[in-house]
């Protein structure tokens, strides 16, 4: 696999991530699951994140300690889906700012339509992560990173629970310089565009709706 492609193989991430691909598993559990997964893909997606010394006062002493350097993170949800992994996010990082992208899939040719974009003002400070729980086709994640490299931030990565290869490939065509961090790269896509074995339909899945 291309080295900007992390496949997130951490115990807890995999066995939650498991509970969540069950069908029988409620709508309020994959909520939960989902805002954990999320947590643990944040705490991995967020290790090179640059730091900074700062003096402070313990209750004995005064130190310098780490902190993190400049402006926080822009995390940027892909409506709706996204705003699972979002919730989890910020409960680990609440400092961050948040830009919403609105994309849905035109069911007859799988290609993605813009209806919404509101992003921070001072998003070319920032690092972004784009959140997505699926990378299926890879369409709507090529269509959000170019939307979104018009706004300049200082870098881009692309988090999502499960990949397709095809959608892979077809992100990597696009942009190759951008990472990708998924728990999981499944089998192939079906006709529908669909990913196997998969989850379902996340945003469905997550909000309870058909």
């Amino acid at each position: 696999m291309n080295n900007s492609i992390t496949c997130i193989e951490h115990p807890l991430i995999q066995h939650k991530l498991t509970l969540m691909r069950q069908k029988d598993t409620s709508t309020a559990k994959f909520r939960q699951l989902l805002e954990e997964i999320s947590m643990l893909l944040a705490y991995e997606v967020t290790r090179d994140l640059p730091l900074e010394k700062v003096s402070i006062e313990t209750p004995f002493a005064t130190m310098d300690a780490p902190m993190l350097a400049g402006k926080k993170l822009v995390l940027i949800s892909i409506m709706r889906a996204g705003q699972g992994i979002l919730d989890g996010m910020l409960k680990l990082i609440p400092s961050a700012r948040v830009g919403h992208i609105g994309l849905y899939r035109d069911p007859g040719t799988l290609s993605p339509i813009e209806y919404y974009f509101k992003v921070p003002n001072d998003v070319h400070e920032r690092e972004m992560l784009i959140v997505d729980p699926m990378m299926a086709t890879g369409n709507s994640a090529i269509a959000a990173v170019h939307r979104l490299k018009e706004t300049q931030p200082l870098s881009i990565k692309f988090v999502c629970l499960l990949a397709a290869p095809e959608g892979i490939a077809n992100f990597q065509a696009e942009h190759p310089d951008v990472p990708v961090f998924t728990a999981a790269i499944d089998d192939k896509l079906d006709a529908h565009g669909y990913i196997l074995p998969g989850l379902g339909d996340a945003g469905d899945r997550m909000f309870g709706t058909q």
